[in-house]
């Protein structure tokens, strides 16, 4: 049986025309995708397909989505959910609803092979990447479960950005994420704006410029220190591209333009990167880029090796950013009391407490 959900478009178009007769790939997919189809039967009604060609959905193909294992709810409205694919892998994906916008976080990758010390996930071995269609099968979950896909065609919905910040590197998946990317901002599908969808990454130098040239997405770094020894001890893959490198991918990335900045993520942990000497050096690294600092207080899990900073600590490395004119933000954490908070995922825990 084929997934037909899983596929890309030029897939989806080839499927289709397998049986010599030739189809309406866009009706297909936007029932996939717009609409999130599962049983063919639906378009018999619409009269664009033949009988026999949905007869052979039907015999041939499944649309599937990844099955819910455990769903947690936090109290300020975050909603984590620890999904199974057919293999037994598992990965989490959060949503985290904003005003009247929501934000989903999808995973990439079954654990990670980054083992940067202060994430969750981190401590988790890498399984295997995601594919494709498991990576847009969350995206297509969640809607299921928020209820956009019932929503009439003008109504907004609750689903409005997509940020790759979950569980793994997203560019060390690169062309799962892409193809991902393609279909999630596809137009007759579920069309979410590639400006309103972030790739996130550790410093995987490479694939940045390819990101930006290939897909047009708001790039967002995983920093979290100013200085290459510090760096390498917090974010190993340092140690194979270091900040040198990494900034002059960052400052070649395309697109770039005060109204379109990279977001650079910096976890502060207490007397190890949140002094104010460690400020001064982001400033000087950040130097003439457009760049906006989202500061994240750090998320304890048990057995944590370090622990937040204080308030008062977080405000007065905000405020030397500010001060020397570069866009800094605290991130609000969100999800924490059921450890959806960002470097909190990790499956391995949430498995434990499935029944």
């Amino acid at each position: 049986m084929v997934d037909l959900a899983s596929l890309s478009r030029e897939e989806l178009r080839r499927w289709l025309a397998e049986g010599g007769r030739g189809a309406n790939e866009g009706t297909v997919w936007t029932w996939l995708h717009r609409k999130g189809g599962r049983d063919p039967e639906a378009l018999r009604h619409e009269g664009r397909l033949s009988a026999a060609l949905l007869d052979r959905m039907r015999r041939e193909g499944c649309v599937g989505r990844p099955a819910v294992a455990w769903e947690q709810r936090a109290a300020d409205g975050t909603v984590k959910w620890l999904l199974s694919f057919a293999d037994g892998a598992r990965v989490e994906s959060v949503f985290i609803p904003d005003g009247d916008r929501g934000t989903l976080c999808v995973s990439s990758q079954v654990g990670c092979a980054l083992a940067c010390r202060f994430c969750h996930t981190g401590t988790q071995r890498l399984s295997r990447n995601l594919t494709a269609g498991e990576i847009v099968g969350q995206v297509l979950l969640a809607r299921d479960l928020l209820g956009d896909h019932a929503l009439p065609a003008e109504m907004p919905r609750r689903l409005s950005n997509v940020v790759f910040m979950g569980m793994g590197e997203p560019l060390a998946n690169y062309e799962s994420v892409a193809t991902a990317v393609r279909t999630i901002s596809d137009r007759d599908g579920i069309a979410i704006s590639r400006r309103r969808i972030t790739v996130s990454t550790a410093g995987v130098v490479p694939a940045i410029g390819r990101c930006g040239r290939e897909l047009g997405v708001n790039l967002g770094v995983s920093l979290h220190a100013p200085r290459d020894e510090l760096r390498d001890r917090l974010v190993p893959v340092n140690r194979c591209y270091p900040l040198a490198e990494l900034m002059k991918a960052c400052c070649g990335y395309p697109g770039l333009s005060n109204s379109r900045r990279i977001l650079f993520a910096y976890t502060l942990l207490e007397g190890v990167n949140d002094g104010l000497r460690e400020a001064r050096e982001l400033v000087q690294l950040l130097d003439d880029l457009p760049a906006k600092v989202n500061l994240i207080p750090f998320n304890p899990w048990p057995g944590a090796p370090y622990r937040p900073t204080p308030p008062d600590g977080v405000r007065a490395f905000q405020l030397e950013l500010l001060g020397a004119g570069i866009a800094a933000t605290v991130r609000e954490t969100r999800g924490g009391d059921i450890a959806a908070a960002c470097g909190q995922l990790k499956t391995e825990a949430a498995a434990r407490c499935v029944p």
